[in-house]
């Protein structure tokens, strides 16, 4: 089999008005900046878009908003899985209405016990009751925080019993070998990387990509790696994607993406989290931001 396209997409953060509901504008904003700025596309309401602090009611409104401001359906990939089948259903069957067909599908994640007949059972249902042919589903495999997995064993069965709606999965163990082995190990699907930290070599082992929270700010540098993936000196690049990638990885992702954003564009609103997120400090955003300068990265200001 040929391979895929490679692809980088930012798992976007969503920013807030100062009383922590969605702001439109500004989501729409960033959004149109990570296209621009060498994005294949981008996934809402990831893990670093906050999706869990969220109703289904907010996610729903906010695709809605970011469509009807220009956005293209086949740009974005939606963040659709929760505990309560229903939500599921009902936050995939909107974005199918709308016209996004990549969905990213966490297994409902609150039960650690739930067998693999469960999670099987599960996204049978998922799939047979959209009976959408439109429907491309991807595997969210986080078990860092969802803890349930999706065992190399329930993604084979998944893809022999739903062929055409199971496109992929988003591995983000953060480990390469990992990553590597779903790679080989099902060809017919895209396996997106978690982080750009292997990028490079995961490109020219024929890889999908990367969907990650770090391009929010590393769009263009991941986005030279992917189109010269081929040549000697993609070596460089790769080197200071990793480097700029290990500097955030020292602090809590999401409050040191909206921190740099806000420190970076003189954008206050860029620091609201919801509960039970904390913002950094400015003593971390400001040694964070000193950091990625000595790697000559300023970062990537909307």
């Amino acid at each position: 089999m040929s391979q895929p396209v490679p692809q980088v997409l930012a798992a976007s953060l969503t920013p807030l008005t100062a009383d922590k509901s969605i702001d439109n504008d500004r989501y729409a904003g960033h959004v149109n900046a990570l296209l621009k700025n060498g994005c294949d596309g981008v996934l809402l309401f990831g893990t670093t878009g906050e999706a869990n602090s969220f109703t289904v009611t907010e996610r729903q409104a906010a695709l809605e908003s970011l469509l009807e401001a220009g956005v293209a359906p086949s740009t974005l990939m939606v963040g659709t899985g929760c505990c309560a089948l229903p939500d599921t259903l009902s936050l995939t069957r909107h974005a199918l209405e709308l016209g996004v067909h990549r969905v990213l599908v966490l297994p409902p994640f609150y039960y650690k016990n739930a067998s693999e007949d469960g999670l099987f059972n599960t996204f049978a249902a998922l799939i047979e009751q959209l009976d959408n042919p439109a429907l491309r589903l991807y595997l969210y495999h986080f078990p860092k925080m969802a803890v349930v997995a999706f065992t190399p064993e329930l993604i084979a069965r998944l893809a022999e019993r739903f062929p055409e709606q199971l496109a992929g999965i988003k591995d983000s163990t953060g480990n390469r070998e990992h990553t590597m082995m779903l790679n080989s190990r099902f060809p017919s699907l895209e396996v997106f990387a978690g982080s750009e930290m292997f990028l490079l070599e995961y490109l020219r082992a024929g890889g999908a990509g990367c969907i990650s929270a770090t391009t929010n700010l590393t769009a263009g540098l991941a986005a030279v790696v992917r189109d010269h993936y081929h040549l000697p000196d993609a070596e460089l690049d790769q080197q200071q994607l990793s480097a700029v990638r290990s500097v955030f990885e020292r602090y809590p992702m999401i409050g040191a993406l909206k921190g740099l954003l806000a420190m970076q564009t003189g954008d206050s609103g860029w620091e609201h989290l919801r509960l039970p997120l904390s913002n950094l400090d400015k003593d971390s955003v400001a040694e964070l931001r000193h950091a990625l300068s000595e790697l000559n990265f300023p970062g990537q200001a909307d």
